[in-house]
């Protein structure tokens, strides 16, 4: 079934393919993804429903969560996919996305406790500063 996007919602989508290399509509829910992730206690939304956020071509939607910040990119959602879907792959485009338009709601300089964050977060948080 094909999603009605608007043109902005259409390119968000078609960056995402292009960066990951995969098809977001491949994905048929099933869940196994967010069922195997290690993380998915820290997330505060299970990463299908940031997978459909992304089919939707929802941005902004998915700038209001953490759970593509919290994805450690261990590859478990990949690896179990039933559709072979790199799924780490796809959430690593969406914050390549993100970073790149420089949307920071994090100042690194008022980090506290940096051992305590995921690894891949404060990875994430000092990207832009690289660029």
């Amino acid at each position: 079934m094909e999603v009605k996007r608007s043109e902005k919602d259409r390119e968000f989508v078609d960056k995402v393919e292009e960066l990951s290399g995969e098809s977001v509509n491949a994905c048929i829910r099933c869940g196994t993804c967010s069922a195997g992730c290690p993380f998915v206690k820290e997330m505060d939304v299970l990463p299908e429903r940031i997978f459909k956020r992304v089919v939707l071509g929802d941005k902004e939607g998915i700038l209001e969560k953490n759970t593509m910040w919290i994805c450690a990119a261990c590859y478990t959602c990949s690896v179990r996919c039933p559709r072979d879907i790199d799924i780490a792959s796809i959430m690593e485009a969406v914050r390549q996305i993100v970073l790149r338009d420089n949307v920071d709601k994090v100042e690194v300089e008022e980090v506290e406790n940096l051992q305590d964050l995921p690894q891949l977060a404060v990875v994430g948080c000092f990207r832009k500063e690289t660029g």
